[in-house]
């Protein structure tokens, strides 16, 4: 976020220059709110994963407890899951200096 905000002074752009009340840019705005949007995908995820595991466990209970095949879903879907995780909370956005970094290396 202080990258977008450092940005938009270095072109000229002033933090709450834009045509409502808020003291974020537009461009600000639309950084939250993707990751807003993807957290809240990921969330939504979090209880598919936890409805449909659930019912899956139940059929595997009802079929009388044989092998549990259940898991291939549970881990399979885990995996995903966790990779998804890492997108939405743990990678850091690109700046101009990992670019400006990318490029010296390509000497």
């Amino acid at each position: 976020m202080a990258e977008l905000i450092e940005h938009g002074q270095a072109v000229g752009v002033p933090p709450g220059s834009n045509s409502s009340t808020s003291p974020w840019t537009a461009a600000e705005r639309e950084w939250a709110r993707i990751r807003v949007e993807k957290k809240s995908k990921f969330r939504a995820g979090l209880v598919a994963y936890a409805v449909i595991n659930a019912f899956l466990i139940g059929v595997w209970m009802v079929a009388g407890f044989g092998y549990f095949w259940p898991g291939w879903v549970l881990a399979g879907w885990a995996v995903l899951l966790v990779l998804d995780a890492w997108n939405v909370y743990g990678r850091r956005p690109l700046t101009d200096d990992d670019i400006d970094h990318e490029l010296r290396n390509r000497r």
